[in-house]
């Protein structure tokens, strides 16, 4: 058996019966507790029990993690949720503490069944216990392929991965189920899954779903404490992404691809190397300050090179502020209102091209200035053996790769080229002319005056990267070539 026939919306089973394809655009999932019980504090009331396995398979069609700060992925962790299925099913439910699920619109239903609505799939559905549902997602992918007699695809499944196997293959589930109805011995699927359901104590009451909705990320960060939520997730999680990833979706869709905006979502550029960045324009927009009326600094300019998670806190901290987002509903999502840091995004997003242009040139500039770039032990330690050069952002091929400490204060120096001015009647962080020109004709002056930070330093790219004084003199170096003075 390779899959079912298809007729129309519909595939025909074993058994002859004619069965409507899932509807992928159904919220509405019916969840068949056993051993159920519901305790409710406050606003939230909590429905906690066993699940078979073959019941989330409805819950695995419908619900995604977007609800959960972490995407999920093949590894250690769910090779031994999946072991301990196999090897003792029965005590499963007890060594897992199972799937987190939340809803804001539920109706109770006879025989211990509940159906929930998810109102918003940012914030509703999984929001813990996603290596548990990929794990045992996995499981009944895998049994049904193997009873059908199609190779399971090898290698590491992301989430997202997983759920394109998992769709592909959904009418081969099915056959696989209408068979263990027949033959209960066949069921591998009837080992139980620790569920909790969280829903409104009143499901009619807006101010009651308000406040249940405002609550789910403090429950989310909570939950996942375990391993400790990083700033990245909880960031991406209230939102405060979405407009500078829309931004280099728009401008670049290849880069923004590569960036894991949601942890373990399978991209090999940290967002917090792109909010590292971004902080050399913010630090240009007017002052804002946070809900006790404190005023939040901008970074220093050496921490984008040595302290990348403290740009990121700091960026969190940003876009808290009342004067930079609003809460976008009755959800804990934020929607950026200030046009400044909009501005400074649309800058932003177009600092790893010029980036990777003077990571790419600077090797032959130095040179070109009487420098020996090859010969410094630093950039001959980093490149020996190295099978692939690349730059860090466009993934180009190049002679040699230098090293961090040497570029970022240059990149640093193209604030020289910005400017908070008025636009429209209202402020904006703008260039002052168009910076990959620039570059291209005056790169070559400033990296024969910033050439000497090199040496004063060592030649050691920790201290020079880590150096205030390596930031001043690229900004004064660009600010000279601006005025035609070097």
């Amino acid at each position: 058996i390779h899959g079912p026939a298809t007729v129309g919306p519909f595939f025909v089973s074993r058994s002859g019966t004619k069965r409507k394809e899932t509807n992928m655009q159904n919220k509405s999932i019916i969840i068949k507790f056993d051993f159920s019980v519901e305790q409710t504090v406050g606003q939230i009331t909590k429905i906690t029990g066993f699940v078979k396995a073959k019941y989330l398979i409805p819950i695995i069609d419908i619900l995604d993690l977007k609800a959960n700060p972490r995407s999920s992925k093949t590894g250690p962790v769910t090779t031994a949720i999946q072991k301990s299925i196999e090897t003792d099913p029965d005590l499963f439910p007890f060594k897992t503490k199972g799937i987190l699920l939340a809803s804001s619109r539920y109706k109770r239903l006879e025989r211990n069944r509940v159906r929930i609505m998810p109102d918003d799939f940012e914030i509703e559905g999984i929001l813990d216990g996603g290596h548990n549902t990929l794990a045992i997602g996995l499981y009944i992918l895998r049994r049904a392929m193997l009873f059908a007699d199609t190779a399971f695809p090898k290698g590491e499944k992301t989430w997202d991965r997983f759920k394109e196997l998992w769709h592909e293959n959904r009418g081969t589930i099915d056959l696989y189920l209408d068979e263990v109805r027949d033959d209960p011995s066949l069921d591998e699927l009837g080992f139980y899954v620790p569920v909790e359901l969280l829903v409104p104590r009143d499901a009619e009451d807006f101010g009651c779903v308000e406040i249940f909705k405002n609550n789910l990320f403090e429950i989310c960060e909570a939950r996942n404490n375990n391993v400790e939520l990083n700033i990245s997730a909880k960031a991406n999680q209230k939102g405060f992404f979405n407009d500078i990833k829309s931004l280099m979706e728009k401008r670049n869709p290849v880069l923004c691809s590569r960036i894991e905006w949601k942890t373990n979502d399978g991209g090999d550029i940290k967002a917090q190397d792109l909010i590292a960045l971004a902080w050399i324009p913010l630090t240009l927009i007017t002052p804002v300050k946070d809900e006790a009326g404190k005023v939040i600094e901008p970074v220093a300019a050496n921490k984008i090179y040595s302290a990348k998670g403290s740009c990121l806190k700091q960026f969190e901290k940003l876009m808290a502020s009342p004067d930079v987002t609003v809460q976008a509903g009755t959800d804990y999502k934020r929607t950026l209102k200030n046009t400044e840091v909009s501005s400074a995004f649309k800058i932003a997003v177009e600092l790893p091209e010029l980036y990777d242009y003077i990571y790419e040139n600077f090797p032959a500039l130095y040179n070109a200035a009487n420098g020996k770039y090859g010969r410094i032990n630093e950039v001959k330690k980093l490149n020996e053996n190295r099978r692939e050069k690349k730059t860090p952002f466009s993934d180009k091929g190049i002679d040699i790769v230098s090293p961090e400490g040497y570029i970022v204060p240059l990149v640093y120096g193209l604030q020289a080229l910005m400017v908070n001015k008025s636009v429209n009647g209202h402020n904006e962080i703008v260039w002052l002319q168009p910076p990959m020109e620039f570059l291209q004709n005056n790169l070559g002056k400033i990296v024969k005056s910033y050439s000497g930070i090199i040496s004063m330093g060592d030649y050691d790219p920790q201290k020079i990267g880590k150096n205030a004084q390596s930031y001043n003199q690229a900004l004064s170096d660009f600010k000279l070539a601006i005025a035609g003075l070097i």
